[in-house]
């Protein structure tokens, strides 16, 4: 698609993404779910970025003037958007952020009444419609046209859901957040407080332009040094908009989306809930984390890069557990998309019930070593089948036979193509993935 990706519509501000698409969206979105004898509600919230005030005014300016009535919930996470669609009955939802892209990238990430992203049909309309492809839509008049209330108090039903899910005391434990100045920084310290921890927070202070930078999930030097500088017993970090997760143990060491996995599906298993004894993966698993589970005998999936090809496999079989290496998880029985505030509590229970430090949780997992490395790229489709990189993959899959694996694979949000090699030792992967960029780059399509 144009605009869409496997995210949403995600761009720079003002040059990929502006407030004339913006608009538009919001102008489709508001027509598309009416009905006869039906009033359209939608829920819209965003993350810290500077540029999510002016997408907020032109997507309620969209939505009203095609009829509908706009609930904002001002900076709040997506999964809190999800949650609150399916509780209180919304058309759909909006959420402004992208994500864990840098604070002058912002996007648009339109969710479903069922709190899932957008199916790819309606996207594929909204861009013709962006696009002048389609008829212009009516405007509404007179006491149709729409109105915008405040939904604050949506945010705080979220947070009591949430806490509501837990069933341990945190009494006498010693939590490290880092918030991205993102938006977990509206709700995750009082949170785990309520919940009777002790909380050390960096990274609360959003300012507009700060959101990632060199902090949250996607930085967890970060967080090991608060965690090892303080003490504290676990710490976690999550990227802008609060649908990823990642950890720190006791140890200092990182605890990544595979060990997340690892360590609640196996739990999950113990408590018999793991339906047919399955966790959903991505291609961006590591292997070590399918010995893991074969030495315990549970089963696994894979599926395309990307929380929505996760969550898509997960419904279609009720599955109880998937997710990313990245850190988006998926709990099926609380959610139907990523939350990682959700993962948080979920980590914190099968830790605490195991009466073990958090370190010894992931003792029998053996992560092999790992490189990914993004490429910028002119143009994706065409590097990716060069004739000439695909006989250079061809021979690093035939190199690393059954001990390790390359994964070449275009971004689905960014000009970038990915490459990521899985091997007994970091200096195989270093090779292997140098190997692959060098094609890049003597074939021309890499930029800068």
């Amino acid at each position: 698609m144009k605009y869409f990706g496997t995210d949403g519509f995600r761009g720079e501000a003002n040059t990929v993404l502006t407030v004339e698409h913006a608009y538009k969206v919001g102008r489709f979105l508001g027509h598309y779910f009416q009905r006869e004898g039906h009033h359209v509600r939608v829920v819209i919230g965003k993350d810290t970025r500077l540029s999510g005030y002016m997408f907020e005014s032109a997507l309620i300016s969209g939505l009203t003037a095609s009829g509908a009535d706009a609930y904002e919930m001002h900076v709040t996470t997506t999964p809190s958007i999800s949650y609150l669609i399916r509780e209180e009955h919304f058309d759909c939802g909006i959420m402004i952020s992208a994500s864990h892209n840098p604070y002058f990238d912002n996007g648009i990430k339109v969710i479903n009444g069922r709190g899932h992203k957008l199916e790819p049909r309606v996207e594929e309309q909204i861009e013709k419609y962006i696009d002048g492809e389609t008829e212009e839509l009516p405007l509404a008049r007179r006491e149709k046209i729409g109105r915008c209330f405040d939904y604050s108090a949506g945010r705080q039903k979220y947070i009591d859901y949430l806490k509501s899910l837990v069933k341990e005391t945190f009494e006498g434990k010693t939590i490290a957040l880092d918030l991205a100045n993102g938006s977990a920084s509206v709700m995750a310290r009082g949170i785990f407080e309520d919940l009777g921890a002790k909380v050390i927070v960096r990274n609360d202070q959003p300012n507009g332009t700060n959101i990632n930078r060199d902090c949250g999930s996607t930085h967890i030097e970060a967080l090991q040094a608060l965690v090892y500088d303080t003490g504290a017993d676990i710490g976690f970090a999550y990227d802008g908009d609060a649908d990823r997760c990642m950890a720190v143990d006791d140890e200092g060491k990182v605890v990544d989306g595979d060990h997340i996995l690892y360590i609640c599906g196996k739990y999950l298993r113990e408590q018999g809930k793991l339906k047919d004894d399955m966790v959903v993966t991505t291609v961006m698993s590591n292997m070590g984390l399918y010995k893991a589970f074969d030495k315990l005998g549970i089963r696994y999936e894979q599926t395309a890069v990307g929380d929505k090809y996760v969550c898509e496999n997960m419904m279609e079989h009720n599955y109880s557990i998937g997710g990313e290496q990245s850190g988006h998880i998926i709990f099926k029985e609380h959610a139907v998309t990523g939350d990682g505030i959700l993962t948080s509590l979920m980590i914190m229970e099968a830790w605490l019930r195991s009466g073990q430090t958090m370190s010894d949780l992931t003792a029998d997992l053996h992560i092999y070593p790992q490189l990914l490395v993004n490429v910028k790229v002119k143009d994706k489709l065409a590097a990716r089948m060069d004739g000439d990189v695909q006989d250079a993959e061809e021979k690093v899959v035939t190199s690393l036979g059954d001990s390790g694996r390359l994964l070449l694979r275009e971004s689905g949000t960014e000009p970038l193509i990915r490459v990521m090699v899985e091997a007994e030792t970091e200096e195989l992967c270093r090779e292997n993935v140098e190997y692959i960029v060098n094609v890049l780059k003597k074939k021309g399509h890499v930029l800068g």
